[in-house]
């Protein structure tokens, strides 16, 4: 393996993940960045993955080939749910060993790989495995993408902590603004996260996104670009 995976998961579901995962990649690739997405289980659809789809509109490129070969989402369930029960009514089973070799495939070929996640941190993917427990097991880094709706503070916070008991690497946070949001909140909210990861002593980077794309900075403070000299 050649590359380099980040795990682009959330606090919950329908916090932008997609979204964030595409024009993040659209962001490396305008930049002469190797870049490759994929997603860990796509449920609700069938065939090529909805997210899958929505990555390249958003990187500007068709469908790859590695998407029409499944190797960018080997695991799709009609079934609109989480993904161990969504495997379930299939009557299937979610192969995790498929993900992972799948994903070992595209670090042959690509300087960077983003893996979205489904849903938030602790999901099942099978009944004996977390999302997160996952991530761990594959050694990989994470970034989480918050958003400024009600409630963010806390899933954030607990979203870290559980990366922290995991003993997994957590490269920064992406803070969403895409959306309507009340300001009063989205930007009491963004403040008192980063409050609260300097009082831990935690010196993750807070990306306040509110663009199409991603500056120069928050690139090389997510890791991904070095800073010139």
């Amino acid at each position: 393996m050649n590359g380099r995976l980040t795990v682009v998961s959330g606090i919950d579901t329908g916090v932008g993940k997609t979204a964030v995962t595409g024009l993040l990649a659209a962001s490396l690739l305008h930049r002469g960045v190797r870049v490759m997405t994929s997603k860990t289980v796509q449920t609700g659809c069938t065939g090529i993955a909805d997210d899958i789809v929505e990555h390249r509109r958003l990187m500007g490129i068709p469908l790859e080939e590695a998407d029409r070969l499944r190797l960018t989402c080997p695991q799709v369930f009609p079934l609109p749910a989480s993904p161990h029960l969504a495997a379930r009514m299939a009557g299937s089973e979610v192969d995790l060993a498929g993900i992972s070799a799948s994903v070992n495939a595209l670090l042959e070929q690509y300087d960077e790989v983003l893996l979205e996640g489904v849903g938030g941190l602790l999901v099942p993917l099978s009944p004996d495995m977390l999302f997160l427990d996952y991530v761990k097991s594959g050694g990989w880094d994470l970034l989480l993408v918050a958003t400024p709706r009600l409630g963010s503070i806390n899933h954030t916070l607990l979203s870290v902590e559980a990366c922290l008991c995991r003993e997994v690497p957590l490269r920064g946070i992406i803070y969403n603004r895409f959306g309507e949001h009340d300001p009063l909140i989205a930007e009491d909210s963004l403040e008192t996260i980063r409050r609260e990861l300097s009082r831990r002593s935690l010196s993750l980077p807070v990306i306040d996104f509110r663009s199409a794309s991603f500056h120069t900075t928050d690139l090389e403070q997510l890791g991904f670009l070095v800073p010139e000299p």
